[in-house]
């Protein structure tokens, strides 16, 4: 048997280990998928000798990339990981999320389009990426001065009536703090705009709610989830 495992912390809000459980149940597949809450990115290192792959979640995806032999080219461009694949030589590193992400925003117009990215970390990356691969221009929201394009505070009600997407890639909003939500001035939302969540647990976040109830598009974390799911297993299959 194969033994798989999601590396992150805290891991309450994660549906992966479900996911693969009923994925290995449905295809008759010997392999065993389990959370291993870590702290520290470093102490997954010990659990390798057991392992075939890993994915990597909150807060990890940047801490884990040291501790690699290979990156693909595309996490390289991205700067961060979610998917491990363990060989008897060495630790390899992929990006899954930016599959998911390309695929919730099958539809949307990028090109020439204004983005706020709400959020810096691994997810936030991803989302950039793919953003600006579609010729969007993208501005990042962080709460520290500093350390982004904008804080929370410059977030005024014109500069997001003027924008057309909207990224969530923080935890706000997440499982079990779903009464939580990115603070933003929601009633200058309306039909141009898109509010994509990467949180999808709860699928419908308060986020989504708040902006579908000005008339946004939404969309939620779920496709993106499934997708990099489906393409870390593909990944451990080679």
């Amino acid at each position: 048997m194969k033994h798989f495992a999601l590396i992150g912390y805290p891991l309450g809000h994660s549906l992966s280990a479900t996911y693969f459980a009923e994925k290995f149940e449905r295809e008759g597949i010997d392999a065993e998928y389990s959370p291993l809450p870590i702290e520290r990115a470093e102490e997954v290192l010990p659990h390798c000798t057991k392992l075939a792959g890993f994915n990597v979640t909150i807060p990890h995806k940047q801490a884990i990339m040291p501790y690699l032999a290979a990156i693909s080219e595309e996490a390289q461009a991205i700067g961060a990981v979610n998917c491990v694949k363990v060989t008897n030589e060495c630790l390899i590193g992929y990006n899954t999320d930016v599959i998911g992400i390309r695929k919730s925003l099958e539809g949307i117009a990028l090109k020439g389009a204004k983005a706020v990215v709400l959020g810096t970390g691994g997810a936030s990356k991803a989302v950039q990426y793919v953003l600006r691969e579609g010729g969007a221009e993208v501005a990042v929201v962080s709460r520290s001065k500093g350390s982004a394009d904008l804080t929370y505070a410059d977030l005024t009600a014109e500069l997001i009536a003027e924008c057309d997407i909207i990224v969530n890639t923080t935890p706000l909003g997440m499982f079990p703090n779903i009464d939580n939500a990115p603070e933003l001035p929601y009633a200058a939302l309306s039909t141009k705009h898109t509010l994509f969540d990467c949180v999808y647990n709860p699928q419908r976040t308060k986020f989504l709610r708040l902006g579908a109830e000005q008339g946004a598009r939404t969309i939620d974390g779920l496709t993106m989830f499934y997708a990099q799911a489906e393409a870390s297993w593909q990944i451990w299959q080679e």
